[in-house]
Parts: C-alpha cells; structure tokens; sequence
C-alpha cells in the first residue's frame, strides 16, 4: 500500500511539477508517448509557459519571470531521473523539494486569481494522474 501510494504521488508531482504538459499533449493531438512509462521527456517548458499563459492570462513580465523557472524546474528533474545512484524514496524526495520551490516561485510571480486558477489547474492534472495510475478504475477505499 505505503509503495502504492508513493508511486500515485510521483506521478502526481511529475504530472503537477510539468504545470498543464498533459493537457498541452492532449490538446494537440500529439502522439501517445510510452505506456504506462515516464512523460516527462517530452515536457518543454516553452508549451508549459504557452498553456499557463493561455489558462492564467499571465502578462509579457509574468511569462519572462516563469520562464526561467520551468526550465530550472525541468533540468533538475531531468538530472534526478537520470541520477542512478537515488533509491526511489531519495528521488521521491529530491523531485518533491524542486517541485515545491518552483510552486514557491511560481505562486510569487501569480495574482491573487491566477492563484486559484493555478489550484485548479494542479487540481485537474492530479485527478487525471490518478485516474491513470487506476486504470481508469473507481478508486479503492
């Protein structure tokens, strides 16, 4: 159970932490990337920025001011990934921690309504990371 549940939050954070990149995939038809594997090899952070732009309404500054941080953002990520050396739990955490400062830096670039739209936005993306990791199953209680 403990593993399942640590699996769901990774996939919720991958899929939180990349800021719509499902949603961007889905929208523009694009072909469906390994099954049931890692989607965050694809994730760009220019289509991040363009799909934040689109739902936030973010400004010319906000844009260059978030840019920066969903490239960090997606660097780091990148190089845990490829860390072989981390147990799974010490990746876990790592990917937890960038995530959590992006969202710092991030929710300082965003308005008071941008904020709420931004939790909406993470809101949708976990549910659908769930919805995936069940198979599309009701979910267990």
């Amino acid at each position: 159970m403990r593993n399942k549940f640590g699996s769901l939050t990774l996939a919720g954070l991958l899929a939180i932490g990349m800021a719509g990149s499902a949603a961007i995939a889905q929208e523009t038809s694009a072909p469906p990337q390994q099954e049931g594997g890692p989607r965050h090899h694809g994730m760009d952070p220019d289509a991040q920025l363009k799909h934040m732009t689109k739902e936030l309404d973010l400004s010319a500054d906000q844009q260059t001011q978030i840019k920066p941080i969903l490239e960090s953002q997606q660097q780091q990520m990148m190089a845990i990934h490829q860390d072989q050396s981390l147990s799974r739990e010490d990746r876990f955490a790592k990917m937890k921690a960038i995530h959590q400062d992006s969202e710092t830096k991030i929710q300082a670039v965003l308005n008071d309504t941008q904020k709420q739209k931004y939790a909406a936005m993470q809101a949708r993306m976990q549910e659908r990371m769930q919805e995936r990791s069940q198979g599309g199953q009701a979910p267990q209680q």
